[in-house]
C-alpha cells in the first residue's frame, strides 16, 4: 500500500492530464497548472478567514467537485492534504485513507470520465480495484460518483438545462448530457442519497459544462455553466470556485439575473478573467475568453481582480463589481466611460434596432436576383459574401417604418478570439430607402437624408465609437444592448476620432490606450456595398 500510494502522490513528469484532448470547447479539461492556480487563490482566502490556518492541514474540511472531468482538482487537492497532513496523520496508508474517503468528493458528468477521475485520483478506474490507493470503500465508485440521468420534458425542453427533447431524447446507451448535479430539485437530498450522509461541503471547485447545443431553440446554443454555479451556492459552501466562460460578465443569453446576483452579492472576493481562452487553456479557442472566480462566504465588499488582456497580463486591481449593470473588464476604461456619461445624451442604443429588424432570418430564401414590382433591396450574406437581392415588401411586416428611410446596417457578429488591437465590429453599410436586411445585421435609424446616415457610418468607423462598444461586446455577437453606452451625435458632419476626442476631453494618454485596444478600419473595403 505504502509503494502504491508514494507512487500516485509524487510528482509526475511528464504529467498526462497535460495530454489529453479536450471533450469539446464546452467540455473543457482544466490544466493542472491552471487548478493549481485557482487553489493558490483558495488557500490565501482561507488563512486570511481563518487566522493564517492553512487548509491543506485541516482534516475535517470536505471538498466537492460536481463536475468532474479528468480528476485534476481532486488528485491537486489529495495531493496537497497528503503533504499537509503529515504531522496530524503520519501513516501514509492511513492518511491517504482518511483523505479519499472523508475528504475528497467527486461527481462525474460522463461515464467515460467519472473513470479517468477516478484513475486520476484512486490510481484505478474502479475504487475497489486491485490497484486502487484507498482500502476503505465499499462500492467501485468510491466518492467519485456517475449514474446516467434523464433530461425532464416539458414542452420540447428539458425543465433544468433547457436541452432539446429532439436531440436529446435518446435510446439507452447513448449519452444525454443530463448532468446530475443540475437535474434536481433538492441538491442536499440527491448528495446525501449518492454519499449516503449528510454531506456539508466547505469548498466547491470545478470547470463545468457551458453549453447545450440547440438549448435555445433552433440552431442557438443555450449556457449552463451557471446553472452549475447557482446549484453549488445551493449546497451553503463556505467557498466555490469555479471556471466559467467570461462571457457572463456583459452578456450571455439568459445571464442577465445571473449576473446581477453575482455582481451585486459582493461575495466573489478574487476575479481571474482571460480575454484570450488560449491564453489559459492552450489549444482551445472560443469568443469572449475564460476566468476563474472565488466566491466567500464572509466576504462583503470589493474584488480583487486580475486581468490578462490577450497575452498581456494587468497588475491585480481591487474593484466594485457592480459599479455597472455590466463589469468592464479593463480598469483603465472606467474613468473614460464616466466621462463620456456625464454628458448626459442620448444612446445609440435607442437608434440601433432589436434582433431580426425585419423579421427575416440568416437563412431567409425567399428572395430573387434581380428587381420585381413591390420588390425592396435585401442585404444578407450568401458564404460569407455580403450581396444585395430582392424581395417583396408585402412581407415585411416588423419595423415597417425603417423600410422606406435610409439607414445604416450594422453586423450582428463579427468575432475575433480575443485579438488585440481589434476591430470589434465589421464595417457598416449605408442602406437606401426600399431596403431592408437579414438577421446578419441589426439597423440603426431612421435617417433623414444620405448625409445623415453617412454621417452616422463615419461615427461607426471612429475606435472611439467602436471602444465604447467594446466595452460591453465581450462575444462575436453585438445586439442592441450592446450599444447603450455610444452616446448619439448630430449626423452632419463626418466623425473622426480628433473630434471625438476633444469633445469628451480624452487626454493623450488615453488616446494612445485606445488606440493600443481597436486598431483602425480600413476605409476603403467595400463597407457601403
Amino acid at each position: 500500500m505504502s509503494t502504491q500510494a508514494s507512487f500516485a502522490l509524487r510528482s509526475r513528469n511528464p504529467d498526462v492530464l497535460t495530454c489529453i484532448a479536450n471533450l469539446s470547447n464546452d467540455e473543457v479539461f482544466t490544466p493542472p497548472e491552471f487548478a493549481n492556480r485557482m487553489l493558490d487563490t483558495l488557500a490565501e482566502a482561507w488563512a486570511a478567514n481563518n487566522g493564517d490556518a492553512n487548509i491543506w492541514a485541516d482534516r475535517k474540511v470536505k471538498f466537492l467537485d460536481p463536475c468532474t472531468k479528468s480528476g485534476v482538482f481532486l488528485r491537486e487537492i489529495t495531493s496537497r492534504l497528503n503533504k499537509g497532513l503529515e504531522q496530524e496523520i503520519p501513516e501514509l496508508e492511513k492518511r491517504v485513507n482518511h483523505i479519499l474517503t472523508k475528504q475528497v468528493f467527486g461527481i462525474g458528468i460522463t461515464q467515460i470520465t467519472s473513470l479517468l477521475a477516478r484513475r486520476s485520483v484512486y490510481c484505478s478506474k474502479h475504487a475497489t480495484g486491485k490497484h486502487s490507493i484507498a482500502k476503505s470503500f465499499a462500492s467501485d465508485d468510491g466518492n467519485i460518483w456517475f449514474k446516467s440521468s434523464k433530461h425532464s420534458w416539458e414542452e420540447g425542453r428539458c425543465r433544468y438545462c433547457g436541452a432539446p427533447q429532439g436531440i436529446f431524447d435518446r435510446n439507452d446507451g447513448l449519452e444525454t448530457h443530463a448532468y446530475a448535479f443540475i437535474h434536481t430539485d433538492k441538491i442536499k437530498t440527491r448528495l446525501a442519497e449518492i454519499f449516503e450522509g449528510n454531506m456539508q461541503f466547505d469548498v466547491i471547485i470545478g470547470n463545468p459544462p457551458y453549453q447545450m447545443t440547440g438549448g435555445a431553440g433552433g440552431s442557438s446554443d443555450s449556457s449552463i455553466y451557471h446553472l452549475f454555479v447557482e446549484q453549488a451556492l445551493n449546497l451553503d459552501p463556505r467557498f466555490l470556485s469555479m471556471v466559467i466562460p467570461s462571457r457572463w460578465l456583459a452578456g450571455g443569453r439568459g445571464m442577465d439575473e445571473f449576473r446581477k446576483n453575482m455582481l451585486t452579492g459582493k461575495h466573489i472576493s478574487h476575479l481571474v478573467d482571460y480575454t484570450k481562452m488560449s491564453t489559459a487553456f492552450p489549444g482551445v479557442d472560443f469568443e469572449g475568453g475564460v476566468g476563474y472566480f472565488l466566491w466567500d462566504k464572509n466576504h462583503q465588499g470589493a474584488c480583487e481582480y486580475t486581468l490578462a488582456l490577450g497575452d498581456e497580463q494587468q497588475p491585480a486591481a481591487l474593484r466594485k463589481l457592480d459599479e455597472f449593470d455590466i463589469f468592464v473588464r479593463d480598469t483603465r476604461a472606467v474613468s473614460i466611460l464616466k466621462r463620456v456619461q456625464t454628458m448626459g445624451e442620448p444612446s445609440m442604443g435607442d437608434l440601433v434596432s432589436g434582433d431580426t429588424p425585419f423579421g427575416l432570418a440568416t437563412n431567409f430564401s425567399e428572395y430573387k436576383d434581380k428587381p420585381f414590382r413591390g420588390s425592396v433591396a435585401l442585404y444578407l450574406t450568401d458564404r460569407g459574401q455580403r450581396v444585395v437581392v430582392h424581395t417583396a415588401q408585402s412581407g415585411i411586416r416588423k419595423n415597417v417604418h425603417l423600410v422606406d428611410s435610409w439607414k445604416v446596417l450594422l453586423p450582428e457578429a463579427y468575432g475575433e478570439r480575443g485579438a488585440i488591437p481589434a476591430l470589434v465590429l465589421g464595417p457598416s453599410i449605408v442602406a437606401p430607402p426600399a431596403s431592408v436586411c437579414t438577421q446578419t445585421y441589426l439597423v440603426a435609424g431612421p435617417l433623414t437624408s444620405r448625409k445623415a446616415a453617412a454621417s452616422l457610418q463615419s461615427y461607426t468607423r471612429t475606435r472611439f465609437f467602436r471602444f465604447l462598444v467594446s466595452l460591453r461586446k465581450i462575444t462575436q455577437h453585438a445586439l442592441r444592448s450592446t450599444y447603450s453606452w455610444v452616446p448619439q451625435q448630430t449626423w452632419d458632419r463626418t466623425w473622426t476620432d480628433e473630434a471625438l476626442y476633444a469633445k469628451y476631453g480624452i487626454m493623450r494618454n488615453e488616446q494612445v490606450y485606445i488606440e493600443s485596444q481597436i486598431r483602425p478600419m480600413n476605409l476603403d473595403n467595400g463597407d457601403d456595398a
